[in-house]
């Protein structure tokens, strides 16, 4: 029996031996291989060195960032990658390419001349939204077809927008929509959002849409809900022009409660003295809509000055009913001048007077541009609502208008819910005396308000740029360093960045992004252009 119990045991020990060599040895094999993958790991494009601002808000961290085709496929820390191109960011930040969500850029990028969009690279911008404030293009498959004509230096996103739509079915008609008016109108914007687009933005601050009543908007707003939309807003007055700057803003939380989707109040501000202080009041209302389950943003770009048109700001809206020649009709009616004088009077005031407004662009006297509204009625010899007369009948002037307090701007920007924004164009270099936000917003936004002032920091102001705008916008495969993302990437240096254009010289290119990487492609690179033009127009994915 011993002899026996012995053989057995020595028969397990053998046996359960072999088992633990063969595990072991099977081990050994995954980590050889495992190692062997590693060693000969290679990626087409291999960021190292850099300081990663992932885009979450989080502060950076050191990795490297592997990239095949147009796809983030790896970040980690291994000196055994290799890649056909390797980029140093020693001493560089490496983040999400910034998105644009309120540009008037449209068509620039569909000119020959324009399509490189390199003002927009040098901020470091991958993709810009276009077809703001309510206006832009209706055949989103047609703009989407003449933005590709020539190819784009960055990516697209189309909105449907509002004031278009209602042109295009009442004309310049200051009235309700029928019912089945209201139903084109609909179908407009329904024909738009299967097309690719991902949203309505409105301008009820402009004619025609400032003859709309919200609920016209509302039932707009819910047939771009339908499509996974978004709205975004120029608000009806940001100002005390008429209904006020708080029921303008309570008109946008109104739009994302009852049609369900996203409400941004597009460049956000407190515009003119008599409303400076009311950002608190903003602030307020929104956070209370958010706390109820309303989902609210905003937007903004970093300059305490606005940019429109003169006819906008000074020309009562009931004057420019009807359009452009109805409008001068009544400029020059002596029964009805002296009333829209007045009204003039009181508009140039809330602005911060004639010494507040500049004319940027003017192309009836080149002379004027660059100057204040009362210098040129000092040259013309009159008083500044009757030089502004006599340039809006000979053209519509564009303007920089100085009309926001920096603690309203600083409050609005440290806001969670507040996304990086540029309002600006792409115009020809030289062209104009234009707003600087045309070449500098989102260079200045870091390094004004995060080096210099200290209002936000870095990675929150990253984050305004990147990851929730495109939460806002469903571009859920942007916004992130992170694996599975779409290689959209920014590298900047955070010692060098900033905007160089000013308000007195505004066609300068910004300085201090580096790198452009748009879907895995290089659109700068070491600070140079590259000839191809890797951006695309983006469609909304509503399946």
């Amino acid at each position: 029996m011993k002899i026996a119990q012995l053989l057995i045991q020595t028969l397990l020990i053998l046996t359960f031996s072999g088992v633990f060599s063969a595990c072991s040895a099977t081990g050994s094999a995954v980590d050889g291989d495992r190692m062997a993958q590693e060693e000969t790991e290679h990626f087409d494009i291999l960021v190292k060195n850099g300081k990663v601002l992932d885009g979450t808000g989080n502060p950076w961290f050191y990795a490297d960032i592997g990239i095949n085709g147009d796809q983030i496929v790896w970040i980690g820390k291994s000196d055994n990658i290799t890649a056909d191109e390797v980029i140093d960011a020693s001493g560089l930040y490496v983040s999400p390419g910034f998105i644009d969500v309120h540009t008037h850029a449209g068509s620039g990028l569909a000119s020959e001349s324009l399509s490189h969009g390199r003002p927009l690279l040098a901020q470091g911008l991958t993709t810009v939204m276009i077809n703001p404030d309510g206006g832009g293009k209706l055949d989103i498959a047609g703009q989407r077809a003449s933005l590709e004509e020539h190819g784009i230096g960055v990516n697209v996103v189309q909105f449907v927008p509002h004031g278009s739509v209602r042109r295009e079915v009442l004309g310049q008609a200051n009235r309700a929509p029928s019912s089945d008016e209201l139903e084109q109108m609909k179908s407009i914007v329904e024909e738009g959002m299967k097309e690719g687009a991902f949203g309505l933005s409105s301008g009820l601050f402009y004619t025609p849409a400032a003859y709309a009543e919200i609920e016209e908007v509302i039932e707009l707003a819910k047939v771009a809900s339908k499509y996974n939309g978004v709205y975004s807003s120029h608000i009806r007055d940001e100002s005390d022009y008429n209904v006020g700057l708080i029921y303008s803003v309570d008109e946008v939380i109104r739009v994302a409660e009852e049609a369900e989707l996203p409400g941004i109040v597009t460049h956000i501000k407190a515009l003119g003295t008599g409303v400076w202080g009311y950002s608190a009041a903003v602030v307020s209302r929104v956070e209370r809509a958010r706390d109820q389950g309303i989902e609210v943003y905003g937007d903004q770009y970093p300059y305490p000055a606005s940019s429109t048109n003169l006819t906008a700001v000074l020309i009562p809206s009931w004057a420019r009913e009807g359009g452009r020649t109805e409008m001068l009709n009544r400029l020059d009616d002596p029964e009805m001048i002296d009333d829209i004088k007045v009204e003039m009077e009181a508009n140039l005031a809330r602005r911060g007077g004639a010494e507040s407004i500049q004319i940027a662009d003017y192309s009836a006297d080149r002379s004027l541009e660059g100057l204040r509204l009362n210098v040129i009625a000092d040259q013309m010899d009159t008083n500044a609502i009757d030089a502004a007369l006599k340039m809006i009948k000979e053209q519509n002037p564009k303007i920089v208008s100085f009309n926001m307090h920096e603690d309203d701007v600083a409050r609005f920007m440290k806001q969670p819910w507040m996304m990086t924004s540029s309002d600006g164009g792409l115009v020809e270099m030289g062209e104009g005396v234009v707003h600087p936000r045309n070449y500098g917003s989102f260079p200045r936004k870091i390094s004004k308000y995060v080096k210099e002032g200290r209002t936000v920091d870095l990675a929150f102001a990253i984050r305004s740029m990147t990851s929730l705008p495109a939460s806002v916008f469903n571009l859920h495969d942007r916004g992130l360093i992170k694996t599975g993302q779409i290689a959209d990437i920014t590298i900047f240096d955070l010692e060098q960045i900033q905007d160089k254009a000013t308000f007195d010289d505004p066609h300068q290119l910004s300085e201090g992004v580096e790198y452009v990487l748009i879907s895995g492609k290089f659109a700068m690179k070491a600070g140079e252009y590259q000839q191809e033009l890797v951006g695309k127009v983006l469609k909304n994915k509503i399946d």
